[in-house]
């Protein structure tokens, strides 16, 4: 069921999301060569505890195992879900991470990938590329149109550069909880509902330098490119107003607002 927020609701959620921006514009300078990801971790924690939030991923529910984790952190061939560990972020590395905040019982959700050191132009390339599928969709989202449209645009961008789509795992509404109808997909298939005003959603690319295909690791939650490519990870949260779409998260490591 899909459930439309109204201005109250969203004004929650816009607080959980611009509580979300502020953290992730301390932390960029902090992810860099030589730190752990336990560390980034800790660091997340802390801060939004003192900011007067909770950890929106920490305990999720998996098949098997809750999330252990406050922020994902995925590196290189992890597209999404990575969890925290010991492993230090290296000179070259491809870092996603993803996190949401939970304040006053609203959610948000972001996600954003950097550049450890100096990476290789095409890895370099394949973030950009990926960033630009999240803003491709998000002038794509527009209340009385199909949601298909998100997906055309995600893709279509994508595979003009020669890159895979992750299939397996897609946008969602979010704010009362952390996934909500509907789905928002990065490949243009299956239901092409009628987006409507209210609807706040978090819109994701996956994007692989090989192909789409991805597995999961047996610690039930890091999910990995099948043929051990480069992956990318953005996302925004937005909200869908009658006559026009607002970016609730804000872009927070040089990126240009373009709506």
């Amino acid at each position: 069921m899909i459930r439309l927020k109204n201005e109250r609701q969203i004004e929650g959620i816009r607080k959980s999301c611009r509580m979300l921006s502020a953290m992730y514009r301390e932390l960029i300078p902090l992810v860099k060569p030589g730190v752990a990801t336990i560390e980034i971790d800790q660091w997340v924690r802390e801060w939004i505890k003192k900011a007067g939030g909770t950890p929106a991923f920490l305990g999720v529910r998996g098949k098997k195992n809750p999330y252990p984790a406050a922020i994902c952190i995925s590196i290189n061939n992890e597209v999404i879900h990575g969890i925290p560990s010991r492993r230090k972020i290296l000179n070259g590395d491809l870092v996603s991470l993803d996190c949401g905040i939970t304040l006053d019982g609203y959610i948000s959700d972001q996600a954003i990938t950097l550049e450890a050191g100096k990476v290789s132009p095409s890895a370099h390339e394949l973030s950009t590329i990926t960033r630009e599928c999240l803003y491709a969709a998000i002038r794509a989202a527009r209340a009385g149109d199909r949601i298909l449209k998100i997906a055309h645009a995600i893709y279509d961008r994508a595979v003009a550069a020669g890159y895979g789509v992750v299939s397996q795992f897609c946008g969602h509404g979010v704010g009362f909880a952390l996934h909500e109808d509907p789905q928002v997909t990065n490949i243009p298939r299956g239901p092409n509902l009628r987006l409507q005003a209210g609807m706040v959603l978090a819109i994701e690319p996956m994007i692989n330098e090989g192909s789409g295909d991805v597995e999961t690791l047996d610690d039930d939650w890091t999910v990995v490119t099948a043929d051990e490519s480069l992956s990318a990870h953005w996302e925004h949260t937005i909200v869908l107003y009658p006559d026009r779409t607002e970016l609730l998260t804000e872009p927070v490591c040089g990126e240009d607002e373009i709506i």
